[in-house]
């Protein structure tokens, strides 16, 4: 029942009460009191608010987004020249094969292993961003005679692709296994990897190939 409780007022006059005070200004309080503040604790969400402020509401307009972002490069003053600088950094590395600045997907050394496997070796594979350009290419000429030549030389090369990458993807997952016997090896996930790598051009991988064809691979 609430009558047999008491309240934080009275609460607070019998502890200022309970404080004795002499004449000469000086208190009495017992051993290990904290006189009362006279208000609630605030919460941490709302001290936090305080703290920071309001949010600000998001940009409605491409202008308004712009100028914050003017606004932040203000607040952190970093040139143009050294954004370009850090990002060819980045790039550079990545070129090189340095675990700190590879994508997640080309982390670690069985990834390492897999590139290597790859570009040890010529792939028909290789050949699927020039026959997309022929593609292309036959498709603007006016001629059936060519763009039936055309498809017919797409249809067989993609077939030869799938298959290549069928059975690159079965034995580069039984390498890796051999390999590394104590990692958990997907063999459709490593085979797709391999798959995509082989068909990038070699001057445009990433990172950079170790290794050149016909090199063994360490």
């Amino acid at each position: 029942m609430r009558f047999l409780r008491r309240n934080s007022t009275e609460e607070a006059v019998a502890e200022a009460d309970a404080v004795e005070v002499d004449p000469g200004g000086e208190s009495h309080a017992p051993k290990g009191y904290t006189p009362a503040k006279g208000r609630a604790t605030p919460k941490r969400r709302e001290a936090e608010g305080k703290r920071r402020g309001p949010v600000a509401p998001p940009p409605r307009t491409t202008r308004e987004a712009m100028r914050r972002n003017r606004e932040l490069r203000k607040q952190n003053p970093v040139t143009k020249e050294e954004r370009r600088a850090a990002a060819k950094e980045r790039r550079e590395r990545m070129m090189a094969g340095d675990e700190r600045y590879l994508l997640p997907r080309d982390r670690g050394p069985v990834k390492a292993y897999v590139r290597d496997l790859v570009d040890s070796r010529r792939n028909v594979l290789g050949l699927f961003m020039p026959l997309a350009i022929l593609v292309f290419v036959s498709l603007l000429v006016p001629v059936p005679a060519v763009q039936q030549y055309a498809t017919l030389v797409t249809t067989v090369f993609l077939l030869g692709m799938l298959v290549e990458g069928f059975l690159n993807g079965r034995k580069i997952a039984k390498l890796v296994r051999q390999r590394f016997p104590n990692e958990t090896v997907r063999g459709a996930s490593l085979g797709w990897y391999a798959f995509v790598r082989a068909s990038q051009i070699r001057r445009l991988r990433m990172p950079k190939p170790r290794l050149k064809p016909g090199d063994p691979i360490p």
